[in-house]
């Protein structure tokens, strides 16, 4: 399929939800450094801190949020499975900022003169469009850092938004549930190593 008609194409409204998605992602990174110190406390608030934390972590890029901390101590404490769905939930509704950035730039990232940029984008274009599901779960299912290029690329491609929540809810929630378990085993790992029942 070739999506360059519609690149140089975008109407106005594409933009705006472009912009719109560019807003919300850097407002969330100024939210994160104006409030470090309640993004920090979050985990005290159990599963809705873990649900916030995965929101802005997921969100933010730019500003590194210790999400996957809070998610792994979390698990540690409380019920891993719960954790799960919330940090799931929230890495979800963060991950659609993304995807709204991707689908108003789409043109832009796509003529960009930068060629190593570029290329990356058009590798990852390619697998998105040739195995676009799969793609999308593989990359939110497991910790690295091609998730944010690849959800950039399903909103420049116009990857159903639908579907797209579908797979990132579910990868990000089997994502959640290792570092939860992670931290849950590890954890009580540790105390049981220094004698400490729980």
């Amino acid at each position: 399929m070739n999506f360059t008609g519609k690149w140089s194409k975008l109407g106005r409204w594409e933009y705006y939800v472009g912009a719109l998605g560019i807003i919300l992602t850097i407002a969330m990174a100024v939210a994160v450094v104006y409030y470090w110190e309640d993004v920090r406390a979050l985990e005290q608030y159990g599963y809705l801190g873990a649900f916030l934390v995965s929101i802005f972590g997921a969100a933010t890029v730019v500003i590194p949020v210790p999400m996957l901390a809070v998610q792994f101590a979390l698990g540690g404490v409380l019920k891993p499975y719960y954790v799960a769905l919330a940090c799931g939930a929230g890495e979800m509704i963060g991950a659609l900022t993304i995807y709204m950035t991707g689908y108003g730039g789409g043109a832009a990232l796509m003529n960009s003169n930068h060629g190593k940029v570029q290329a990356v984008q058009k590798r990852l274009m390619r697998w998105v469009e040739r195995r676009g599901s799969l793609a999308l779960f593989v990359l939110s299912s497991i910790v690295n850092p091609f998730f944010y290029p690849a959800a950039l690329t399903a909103g420049a491609m116009r990857f159903g938004l639908k579907r797209y929540i579908i797979i990132i809810w579910i990868g990000k929630t089997i994502k959640g549930m290792t570092v939860a378990y992670a931290g849950f085993f590890g954890i009580r790992g540790i105390f049981r190593m220094l004698g400490i029942p729980i």
